[in-house]
């Protein structure tokens, strides 16, 4: 696992770092740092996110606390990871799914423990919602990706 002050990694072609989010459901915390990372990082960076359990639909509360902050991501769905996903990125930070995330070999991983938003409130879920962007920021900064 990369600590959160060492270089995140280095593109792996010559197009945009790539980056996977990864928890349980695929329905909270992973979809939130996904939405921060193309509000931020734009076509400068590439994102997927994936569950090893996903949910049948995203968390609502996820939704409307991000619809605040002006991203929506009321669009997408949970899906699990693929193979072929993990493949293509450069970097998969997991939040809360321990062994049930795959780890490849010749990856970077970062191990984001970001509390589960499901069942919570909205005002529980905005400081869950901020702690993912301040992350997403600095994963951004260490992949030399300009911030919108």
């Amino acid at each position: 696992m990369t600590a959160a002050n060492e270089p995140a990694a280095a593109p792996a072609g010559n197009g945009p770092p790539a980056v996977l989010f990864l928890c349980v459901h695929n329905a909270g915390r992973s979809q939130m740092a996904l939405g921060w990372l193309r509000h931020l990082g734009g076509d400068r960076v590439t994102g997927y996110s994936g569950g090893s359990e996903p949910k049948s639909q995203i968390n609502k509360v996820a939704v409307e606390a991000m619809a605040e902050v002006g991203i929506d991501i009321s669009g997408e769905s949970p899906k699990p990871w693929t193979y072929e996903v993990l493949d293509a990125v450069d970097v998969v930070v997991t939040m809360g799914c321990g062994d049930a995330c795959p780890v490849l070999p010749g990856k970077r991983y970062e191990d984001w423990e970001v509390a589960d938003p499901a069942d919570r409130s909205l005002d529980d879920v905005r400081p869950i919602r901020d702690d993912i962007e301040m992350r997403v920021r600095d994963l951004l900064r260490r992949l030399d990706v300009e911030v919108s």
